[in-house]
């Protein structure tokens, strides 16, 4: 069972050894500049940091936070030291046993330490970073959870959206159009209401994956976060709207989302490594209620030029989505998916297969690029044979140029789901499409047998001369 707990999370990293402490940096692009450089670091370790200029010792922020491979792992309760398929594959046992445990209520919880309502709210309180040095404000929610519930099912969803503090009583959330959190929140507005909602700035990060990925419909993040931890999630319910949050949460803002109110919003850097999206009028929140720990951590998630903070763990889930898509799909003899780290978990696919008919490789392609979990933001989607890992840049990019015929094996889609933080989103105004390639990096169908042989040792070469000179390859990485 995994104790959904942040402060239980930070202590097995701590034990990981893949913690830093930082004492003194400022909101003002200090800490979004370490965790940027961080970032390009190879065992790069989460930061934690603390004495705040302006902002009580204590109140603390915590970022570059799934940035690594064992942090990933941890946080869904796995073995640090799996390898990246081995991740993908444990995520896809969850999404196959569908095993949901329903979160529950209770009457308190540390997040209830402090409740500050009406006039005592004060966001100012709290530290907000400008992460990026064009950044149009200061954003408290990064690595946050937006709950709301659909005025119609009843049904608790959470999201992760960007949050900008505006004033002491006022934030700003930016919500692209058609995401779940932006269809509950119309729902409200067609009935003339304020949309309730509360976001959660800290918690355990398993919360932030799952709000990251395209689970069913009607699926409460929490009931998955619950099979995945082996027993409910223990929330407590707001005091306004009576939404459910994590009770071991360290900083929960409520509020309403009024229909007709705007401000301007933005810019920020965004996951896809640009300013995409412009600046511009976004919804408001009217903050009615704080609560939170009397020490809090924010979890500051910062996106930018991937792989980044804000979605290296999508290329877990999501590889681990689409396989599952793929097969329920129809779609035959798959032997692997990898979401890339540089195209942030989104924007370029690895399907990796054992060709069993002519144009097996192309629909798998097809597919992976338009299901569900597929469908967002992809620009590109390349399907390669089972010898080649699609975890491995060099071995998917040497099938490219020795594999692929680009008369017969390229494909355009157009008029695919895009978002305004895609800098090749169109048309312009809305921003809502883009167009996209499958690649058929596969050896030709009908050439299979006749297909240039591979000049490297064959796998039971290898393991048959490694197990005979051990002692060459001891201590050898991937030895």
């Amino acid at each position: 069972m995994i104790d959904l707990s942040l402060r239980t999370w930070l202590d097995q990293v701590r034990g990981l050894d893949e913690l830093k402490d930082v004492q003194g940096a400022s909101t003002e692009l200090e800490i979004g500049t370490i965790v940027d450089i961080l970032m390009e670091r190879s065992g790069n370790p989460a930061v934690l940091f603390d004495d705040i200029p302006g902002y009580p010792k204590g109140y603390r922020i915590l970022a570059n936070v799934l940035t690594s491979q064992a942090r990933v792992a941890i946080s869904g309760g796995l073995d640090p030291k799996l390898s990246k398929m081995e991740v993908v594959d444990a995520w896809r046992r969850f999404n196959n046993a569908g095993k949901l445990i329903p979160y529950e209520c209770q009457q308190d919880g540390p997040v209830k330490e402090v409740v500050k309502t009406g006039a005592e709210v004060d966001l100012a309180k709290f530290p907000a970073p400008r992460w990026h040095e064009h950044d149009g404000g200061q954003f408290l929610g990064t690595g946050c959870l937006v709950v709301q519930r659909d005025p119609d099912s009843g049904w608790v969803n959470t999201g992760a959206y960007r949050v900008m503090v505006h004033d002491d009583k006022t934030a700003g959330v930016m919500i692209t159009r058609g995401r779940n959190g932006d269809v509950i929140m119309r729902k409200y507005w067609e009935r003339g209401q304020a949309c309730p909602v509360a976001i959660c700035l800290g918690q355990h990060p398993l919360f932030l994956m799952l709000a990251g990925i395209p689970l069913p419909e009607g699926v409460c993040e929490y009931d998955f976060a619950g099979g995945v931890a082996g027993q409910p999630v223990r929330c407590v319910e707001t005091d306004y709207a009576h939404l459910p949050v994590p009770a071991e949460a360290e900083l929960v803002i409520e509020g309403e989302i009024p229909p007709e109110e705007r401000r301007q919003e933005g810019p920020f850097g965004e996951w896809t490594g640009y300013y995409a999206a412009p600046e511009g009028p976004q919804p408001i929140i009217n903050v009615k209620a704080v609560y939170h720990r009397r020490d809090p951590i924010n979890l500051g998630v910062l996106p930018g030029k991937p792989p980044n903070d804000n979605t290296y763990f999508l290329n877990y889930l999501q590889s681990a989505l689409v396989w599952d898509q793929l097969e329920k799909a129809g779609i035959p003899a798959v032997q692997g998916v990898w979401a890339h780290e540089s195209g942030g978990g989104r924007m370029l696919m690895t399907v990796s297969i054992k060709q069993q008919y002519p144009g097996h490789s192309k629909q798998a392609g097809l597919v992976a690029t338009s299901c569900r979990s597929g469908a967002y933001v992809n620009h590109m989607t390349v399907v390669v044979d089972e010898d080649i890992d699609p975890t491995n840049t060099d071995e998917v990019i040497w099938a490219m140029v020795s594999r692929v015929d680009p008369r017969e094996d390229v494909e355009i889609l157009r008029r695919m789901q895009a978002s305004p933080l895609d800098p090749m989103s169109y048309p312009a105004g809305v921003l809502a499409f883009n167009a996209r390639m499958v690649i058929d990096a596969c050896r030709p169908w009908e050439r299979l047998s006749t297909f240039p042989k591979v000049a490297r040792a064959t796998p039971e070469l290898r393991a048959k001369v490694r197990a005979k000179f051990k002692d060459v390859f001891e201590g050898l990485p991937n030895a």
